[in-house]
């Protein structure tokens, strides 16, 4: 499933993969990829400068995640152009949410944050419940 945000012109889409052979259910440790890519659709050149994960688990944990760019990079997008990479996320529970924002830079000099989508980390291994 794929998840998709556009903020000011730049869009985010997420595609969280459940990583079956990095994971040990006997030992609570569970492990998500996710493949994140970011679209200049807006008129003005904007640089990546940092990024702010929530990552909350199954039974509600919340950890913040704060830190510049993303995967060592800070990337410069021109109009038109993409920037993707793919990162990982561990938790103790079968299932969790991860939701966050990064921080750009115009090529004015405006500094403004763009949302990416929440996104659920569920692996085969979490319980199903029917509303």
């Amino acid at each position: 499933m794929s998840y998709q945000r556009t903020t000011r012109g730049i869009s985010v889409s997420v595609e969280p993969r459940f990583l079956d052979e990095r994971s040990d259910p006997s030992e609570a440790q569970f492990m998500w990829s996710y493949t994140i890519v970011i679209t200049n659709d807006g008129p003005e050149t904007v640089q990546l400068l940092s990024r702010h994960w929530k990552i909350t688990d199954g039974q509600g944990h919340l950890e913040e995640i704060k830190g510049p760019g993303v995967v060592g990079e800070q990337p410069v997008l021109k109009p038109g152009d993409s920037f993707s990479y793919t990162s990982g996320c561990p938790l103790s529970t079968p299932s969790g949410i991860m939701v966050g924002t990064y921080l750009m830079k115009a090529s004015s000099g405006l500094r403004f944050e763009i949302d990416v989508p929440a996104f659920s980390l569920d692996s085969p291994y979490a319980q199903k419940t029917l509303n």
